[in-house]
C-alpha cells in the first residue's frame, strides 16, 4: 500500500500539470485511504504538497504567457486571508465529536471528508455543463465581473481552508464561469493562486503546533513535483474544451467514491 501511495503521489503531480487543479482531490483520499494518515493531518500535509507542486507549474506556465496576473490578484488575496484564519483557528475550535446516536457517531475527520466530497460535487456539476468558453483572443478583448470574482476569492478561501485542498476544482470553474478565461489559461492562474493559498494554509496548520513528519512530506512532494512535468507536456495536445468536461467527471467520481466509503462503508 505504501509503495501504491507514492506511485499515486506522480499522479497527483501529473493531474495538476494536466488540469490546473485536482492535486488535492487525489492528494487527500491518497494520505486518508492508501498511507493510514488521519484527515486532519492529511489536510495539512496536502496544502504543502498542493502548494509546492502548483509553484512548479505556475512558473512554468508564467514562461509560456498562460498566467493572468490581475485575474489571480483580485481572486487570491480575499483567498488568501479566509485559507490562513480558517486553518489558524476555524478548523482547531471544530470539536472532534460532532454528532452521536445509538448506530452512528459523526466525527470531525468523517464531517470533513464528507464537506469535502459535496463541495466537490457541486463543482463538478458546473465544469461538467456546456457552456461556451472563449479563445484565447476573445478574451483578451472582453470584461468581466471582477467583484463577483473577489468574492468568489473570499468563499473559495473558506472553503478550501476547511478541507485543506488547494481549491484547483473550485478555482478552475470560478476562473472559467465567472472570468471567462480560456481553459489553458484558467490552468495556469489556477496553479498561482493554488500556489501561494496552499502554502499560507500550510503556515496556519504550522503555527498551531500540527505534527509533520518531514521526511515523509518532502520525499511525497518530489514525486509529485515530477508528475507535474509530465502533465503539463500532456496539456499540450489536449484541446481546453475536453480538459474542462474531462476535469469535471474526474471531480464527479471522486466525489462519488468518498460519500460511499465515508457513508456507507465506516469500520
Amino acid at each position: 500500500m505504501e509503495i501504491l501511495g507514492y506511485f499515486l503521489a506522480l499522479l497527483i503531480g501529473f493531474t495538476m500539470g494536466l488540469l490546473g487543479g485536482g492535486g488535492s482531490i487525489l492528494s487527500v483520499p491518497v494520505l486518508v485511504y492508501i498511507l493510514g494518515i488521519s484527515p486532519v493531518l492529511s489536510t495539512a500535509y496536502s496544502l504543502f504538497i498542493v502548494g509546492v507542486v502548483a509553484s512548479v507549474g505556475a512558473i512554468t506556465n508564467f514562461n509560456k504567457g498562460l498566467v493572468d496576473l490581475k485575474t489571480a490578484i483580485v481572486f487570491a488575496v480575499p483567498s488568501f486571508i479566509a485559507v490562513y484564519l480558517t486553518r489558524t483557528f476555524l478548523l482547531p475550535a471544530i470539536p472532534e465529536t460532532l454528532i452521536t446516536t445509538e448506530s452512528f457517531i459523526l466525527t470531525k475527520d468523517i464531517a470533513l471528508m464528507i464537506f469535502f466530497a459535496i463541495i466537490m460535487f457541486a463543482a463538478s456539476i458546473s465544469m461538467i455543463r456546456k457552456k461556451s468558453v472563449p479563445s484565447l483572443k476573445k478574451f483578451r478583448e472582453q470584461k468581466f465581473n471582477y467583484p463577483m470574482i473577489l468574492l468568489d476569492g473570499l468563499f473559495v478561501g473558506t472553503l478550501t481552508g476547511i478541507v485543506g485542498a488547494g481549491g484547483g476544482f473550485l478555482i478552475i470553474p470560478a476562473l472559467v464561469l465567472l472570468a471567462r478565461l480560456p481553459m489553458k489559461l484558467a490552468v495556469g492562474t489556477s496553479l498561482t493562486i493554488i500556489a501561494i493559498k496552499s502554502l499560507i494554509g500550510f503556515l496556519g496548520d504550522i503555527q498551531t503546533g500540527q505534527a509533520i513528519d518531514w521526511g515523509f512530506l518532502l520525499f511525497f512532494t518530489a514525486l509529485a513535483v515530477g508528475g507535474i512535468f509530465i502533465g503539463g507536456y500532456v496539456s499540450n495536445f489536449i484541446p481546453g474544451k475536453k480538459l474542462k468536461s474531462g476535469f469535471g467527471w474526474f471531480v464527479l467520481f471522486m466525489s462519488i467514491f468518498i460519500l460511499t466509503k465515508e457513508l456507507l462503508f465506516q469500520s
